[in-house]
């Protein structure tokens, strides 16, 4: 009893606690663990080259998917420059094509020949529409493979992103670490 007694009265051995109003005194709590406290500091200046390596890797990744995504960007745009460069000249190659000839022929059926002229023509101009529209279609469909692409490589970078995690690793700061990155 004398040593409870003895305990009670050294102050360095209890704290006081505030609980909701309710003060009261309990005995201090060691603040470090014994087998932490004799387990070796890591050196700093290692935890600071690691750090900066794990930033340094953080942000190569960073700029390889960003340059990725650059990359098909700049198709898309390509691709898209490149339907509207062939909307644009299509339809001069048409008209080229479609210029009225001389026709040789006979004076008594020049109105039947003229009839039939402008018909062509009119079969011609719906032709051209078909194709320019067939050629369009072509080309929203290949965009659209394009952007279903990027989205199931986008799909694919994030399931990565968990499959790779370390969860197998010993150590719960590895892993903390880890997911810190992204």
């Amino acid at each position: 009893m004398d040593d409870d007694t003895a305990d009670y009265n050294n102050p360095d051995e209890w704290e006081l606690v505030n609980d909701d109003g309710f003060v009261h005194k309990r005995k201090k709590r060691p603040r470090l663990d014994p087998a932490a406290a004799a387990a070796p500091r890591p050196d700093p200046s290692a935890e600071r080259k690691h750090r900066r390596e794990r930033k340094k890797r953080a942000l190569l990744k960073l700029r390889d998917r960003y340059l990725k995504e650059i990359s098909r960007w700049e198709l898309l745009s390509n691709t898209l420059k490149e339907m509207e460069h062939n909307a644009q000249t299509q339809p001069l190659e048409r008209q080229e094509m479609c210029t009225p000839r001389s026709i040789h022929g006979e004076s008594s059926s020049n109105e039947q020949l003229a009839s039939n002229s402008t018909r062509r023509r009119v079969v011609d101009d719906l032709l051209f529409q078909v194709e320019a529209q067939e050629a369009i279609i072509r080309d929203v469909s290949n965009l659209c493979d394009v952007a279903e692409a990027l989205c199931s490589a986008q799909e694919e970078r994030l399931k990565q992103q968990f499959t790779d995690l370390p969860i197998w690793d010993p150590s719960p700061h590895e892993l903390m670490a880890a997911l810190g990155e992204d």
